[in-house]
């Protein structure tokens, strides 16, 4: 009689479609049985590098391909960089299960809304500590603490043993709600059941030591807004920086100021969380922006988007006096109350600048301890990395620095080198019987938005940022349709070039040039080619194009963009 075989557990493969190397798109794709499971959807924030652009999205294609096999997406936390890409995957999917807390799904609902987009999501809300099933995934969320509140941790229960990924998290003993990252529940995991594959947030792991608790800021926040007891008190952070809004509300209360939301999120996210209980705001504290002028100095405190420096935001319009319901004045206090995302720091600088100029005192990071990060440091991950100890590790969330550091982090603390994988966007691993390798890639390319999804590629971004530091060069000539004669122009303008009053011997040699350049095509037409039409037209262009470029180059060292605009009549 033969002896029937055992049969070989499901492989699960997880693949990233953003997040890794960079800070936001944080999006990642599990696959076990055939069908798949989104962990997060995200949004990257333009930097000076991408002139023009408004988001940058995660590329969309591999889930478009296999839209019939996604089971649902299940969100981490409510940050932009998580949840803002739902609004637009949904334009691409008839439906989709979105899972995550109340409140999670509160934030990410808000976009989704905006989008015209509610109608093809549903919401499905988890509590802590739940553990559930969505198609053949047997997931569980564990509770961390986070910069918003209701964060969470997602083991996933496999074949293959437990791929844990801990979300965006730190270790705060004495968060503002008291709910703590239950490393009990982790380690209880690991004891039982052991973790196969721990997937960790990378963002600090190049900052020793410990993160600073949330509770603390509240110290400083009340501290100052008694050291200005008489002036007028401005705060601006994330508006879904919950806990900090808490201890805003907390400090204005204690020091008898009313508080008003300037910026439509952090007035939407105001009514959210606390409808859904996680603000408390004692009665008759809030009032309307428009409502605050009735009020002294000393009793005033605002609560403003902008944090980041955002060109339309609400504290970049202060800064520049632009506000239709507020004017910053002379002796008025703004503290900044975050840290700039990465490649935000110029802009946040501006903003300060402004701010300054009109007579505030600014407050910020490095002069008072007013904002603590929502990440772990090495000492936090260390202990994540003991709690659990995975048999295989891959940093997640992170630049490439951040998960170079946190994969060295991990070897320090017993994780074998080997097992230890520093992997990047489009990066595809397969979990099985004989351990975690890399098994190919998936479309991660940037998505740009620039008023419409995927409007702008790379060539368009490159154009844009030689137009931004060299300038261009314009050539218009009309051509006799039917012998090539030049019978208008050239004309020359330029724009971020040359200033054309101070370069007229310039500006004449390139005419001149661009002359010549189309009368030598007039020896060619004798053998053959055309002398009009679009082929004709296209000849004329490159000849235009190579002849100026030429002088521009020698003449001033640059390389400005050469457009010729050849017309026929």
């Amino acid at each position: 009689m033969q002896q029937a075989q055992t049969p070989v557990p499901e492989s699960v493969r997880i693949s990233f479609l953003g997040g890794l190397g960079e800070i936001g798109r944080n999006c990642a794709v599990i696959e076990l049985d055939g069908r798949m499971l989104l962990l997060d959807c995200g949004v990257m924030f333009p930097g000076p590098d991408t002139p023009g652009i408004d988001l940058v999205l995660p590329d969309f294609t591999y889930l478009k391909e296999n839209a019939d096999r996604i089971e649902g997406c299940l969100l981490t936390h409510g940050h932009e960089d998580h949840v803002g890409g739902l609004a637009f995957l949904l334009r691409d999917l008839s439906t989709l299960d979105v899972y995550g807390s109340e409140l999670t799904l509160g934030l990410a609902s808000n976009r989704i809304s905006e989008a015209g987009m509610t109608r093809r999501a549903r919401f499905v809300p988890l509590a802590d500590s739940e553990r559930l099933s969505i198609g053949p995934f047997d997931v569980e969320v564990i509770p961390v603490t986070h910069s918003v509140p209701h964060g969470f941790a997602t083991a996933i229960h496999t074949p293959q043993g437990v791929v844990l990924h801990s979300g965006d998290f730190k270790l705060d003993m004495t968060p503002v709600d008291g709910r703590t990252t239950d490393l009990a529940r982790i380690g209880a995991i690991a004891c039982d059941e052991g973790v196969r594959l721990l997937l960790s947030d990378s963002t600090n792991a190049d900052q020793p030591g410990f993160t600073a608790s949330e509770s603390e800021i509240g110290k400083v926040v009340r501290l100052l807004f008694e050291r200005y007891e008489d002036r007028r008190v401005i705060v601006t952070c994330f508006a879904s920086h919950v806990h900090r809004i808490q201890q805003v509300v907390d400090a204005a209360a204690a020091t008898n100021r009313v508080v008003a939301t300037l910026g439509r999120s952090m007035a939407k996210n105001f009514a959210l969380a606390t409808d859904l209980g996680v603000l408390s705001v004692p009665p008759g504290i809030l009032v309307d922006i428009e409502d605050i002028d009735d009020y002294p100095p000393g009793r005033v405190c605002v609560v403003s988007t902008g944090s980041q420096g955002e060109p339309m935001s609400a504290l970049a319009r202060l800064a520049a006096g632009e506000n239709r319901f507020l004017k910053v004045e002379p002796g008025d206090v703004v503290i900044v109350s975050a840290h700039a995302i990465p490649g935000n720091e110029w802009a946040v600088a501006k903003v300060i600048d402004g701010l300054c100029r009109v007579g505030a005192e600014v407050i910020y990071e490095g002069l008072e301890e007013v904002h603590a990060s929502g990440h772990a440091k090495q000492g936090e991950l260390k202990t994540l990395l003991s709690v659990a100890e995975p048999e295989w590790f891959v940093p997640v969330h992170g630049e490439y620095r951040h998960l170079v550091s946190h994969a060295r982090l991990a070897q320090s603390m017993g994780v074998p080198a080997a097992s230890a994988l520093v992997c990047e966007d489009g990066d595809s691993l397969v979990l099985d019987g004989d351990g975690l390798r890399r098994d190919g890639k998936v479309p991660a390319a940037y998505l740009f938005v620039d008023g419409i999804v995927g409007g702008v590629g790379h060539g368009v971004l490159r154009d844009r940022r030689t137009l931004a530091d060299e300038g261009v060069v314009v050539v218009v000539v009309t051509l006799d349709s039917e012998t090539g004669e030049i019978l208008g122009g050239p004309e020359v303008e330029t724009r971020g070039w040359v200033h054309a009053p101070e370069a007229d011997d310039l500006i004449e040699e390139l005419r001149t040039v661009a002359a010549a350049a189309l009368a030598g095509l007039a020896d060619k037409r004798g053998h053959g080619q055309s002398a009009h039409g679009p082929a004709g037209l296209d000849v004329a262009s490159r000849a235009i194009r190579t002849a100026v470029g030429k002088v521009v180059g020698e003449r001033t060292r640059r390389r400005p963009m050469i457009v010729p605009v050849v017309m026929e009549a």
